[in-house]
């Protein structure tokens, strides 16, 4: 609810290895309002407004805690491409207390503080960085985003790779990206892995490689999608001249495919939802909302401590006098990365188990930062609604404890009616590509006869694909929502 422009999320002096010439150098960080991470060459480089040393957008990436960590996922990433003897190790940590952000084909950043309590707010920062950039694709948009994600999804399952994909994060040059990347990397590394020799670290050179061709990728991508944008745009016109000409023979079009689907797929589908999906409903829902329900009562609890001790200090400072340099405070809760933590560490109980092999879930991180990020929402909404409600007080109080007793009041007001978020239909699609993986052997081959239903002028609007999918999420959506 509230502009983040021009605010600094968080800032700090931290030890950066700088690659190049294998030295850890001071540096200072500082998050603003749009999450990347931008490292001075100090604190006074930052003050006169020189140019960053790095920019980071942090999508993508994985926030380690320990060089063993690092390595072992360094090791699995890189099957093949193994050091021979008396290379020296990859990374020499300093200290203790290690901060490396990996990434599967980017480049990767090596961090370090003195403590261990350092490094706890340094890591809540750098996941609040990768969580907010991985939610790159804006949910505003009600057509374009769910249109570009469900493109991407039925292009890896038309691969035969069905699931959750741990790739689908940043913005759409971004994502595409990825999508080359998982299919260019294993044949790039089986092309340059045996050649990789000399004096540097093999590790080393291959992440380099790999971080090159991604940027080269990153750049090709971002022309010709921009490209493809513009075209779409110069279409939208006549497009939209067209469905305003024709939309009820669009719709009917639209539906008299979708019985036509209905009648061939759903039998087949009830019968897989009844077998495969229904018996573990209940376990899904289960495992999901124990995590999530714990998530938001905390958020009501950091919430209330802070309007409390907000609320005191008032009472032992001062009154309305220091209530705006409080609130400006409070304004900025949802986004302070270390006060939110303990709400999005609850999310870290979340365990599917046999659920994520049974339904492809690669991993339960989509899950966990989905929830996240609604916590982060209603946050700002409480903190929102009490500003509001305060501010319509504000003339009738007539003292401190005046005050203090409305800040009680509208605090009590807004607990009772903040709560969490239903995701029923969001959870219901994410059993989607495991029913399409099962019902394709029978159901996708099939599909091309049902194109001849489509008039050629409405072949732009009504896509056999995508009615095939609805018809599969309505037989699943009865038996969530019940």
């Amino acid at each position: 609810q509230v502009p983040l422009d021009d605010h600094v999320i968080y800032s700090g002096n931290l030890f950066q290895y700088i690659e190049e010439n294998k030295k850890w150098r001071n540096r200072f960080c500082v998050v603003p309002h749009n999450y990347g991470l931008v490292l001075y060459e100090n604190k006074l480089a930052y003050e006169r407004e020189l140019s960053p040393r790095v920019l980071v957008n942090s999508a993508g990436y994985k926030i380690l805690t320990s060089v063993d960590q690092y390595l072992e996922l360094v090791n699995n990433s890189l099957p093949g491409v193994t050091p021979k003897s008396g290379h020296s190790p990859i990374l020499k940590c300093p200290t203790d207390f290690p901060l490396i952000l990996w990434h599967p084909y980017a480049r990767h950043y090596y961090f370090c503080v003195m403590t261990g309590k350092e490094q706890e707010k340094w890591r809540a920062v750098f996941q609040d960085c990768v969580r907010h950039c991985n939610n790159g694709i804006s949910e505003d948009s009600k057509v374009e985003a769910p249109a570009f994600t469900d493109a991407i999804r039925m292009y890896r399952q038309s691969k035969e790779q069905y699931g959750t994909w741990d790739m689908l994060c940043g913005n759409e040059t971004q994502v595409l990206s990825n999508l080359v990347m998982e299919e260019l990397l294993p044949e790039l590394r089986t092309t340059i892995g045996p050649r990789l020799q000399g004096p540097e670290h093999p590790i080393s050179v291959s992440c380099q490689i790999s971080d090159a061709v991604y940027r080269m990728v990153y750049d090709q991508t971002k022309d010709q999608y921009d490209a493809a944008m513009a075209k779409c745009e110069l279409e939208r016109p006549q497009m939209e001249s067209t469905i305003r000409t024709d939309m009820d023979q669009i719709i009917t079009s639209k539906e008299h495919l979708a019985s036509k689907i209905r009648a061939f797929v759903l039998p087949k589908a009830e019968v897989c939802v009844r077998n495969h999906v229904q018996p573990y409903i209940s376990s899904i829902l289960e495992a999901l909302m124990t995590p999530t329900s714990q998530g938001f009562a905390e958020v009501r609890e950091v919430f209330f401590k802070e309007v409390t001790d907000m609320n005191m200090n008032i009472v032992n400072e001062g009154g309305l006098e220091k209530l705006v340099e409080y609130m400006e405070k409070l304004s900025h809760l949802a986004f302070h990365p270390v006060k939110m933590q303990s709400c999005y560490d609850k999310m870290d109980q979340l365990k599917l188990e046999g659920l994520q092999q049974r339904f492809d879930v690669s991993s339960t991180s989509v899950f966990k930062q989905r929830a996240q990020i609604h916590m982060r929402q209603q946050m700002d909404d409480a903190v929102y609604t009490f500003e509001t409600l305060l501010h319509q007080e504000l003339g009738k109080l007539q003292g401190k404890d005046d005050l203090c007793k409305s800040i009680q009041r509208i605090l009590e007001r807004v607990l009772k009616v903040s709560g969490g978020r239903s995701g029923a239909w969001r959870r219901a699609k994410d059993t989607i590509p495991f029913l399409m993986k099962k019902l394709a052997p029978t159901c996708k081959g099939e599909l091309a006869k049902f194109q001849e239903l489509i008039f050629e002028d409405f072949a732009s609007f009504i896509l056999v694909e995508n009615t095939y999918e609805e018809v599969v999420l309505q037989s699943v959506m009865k038996d969530i929502m019940q």
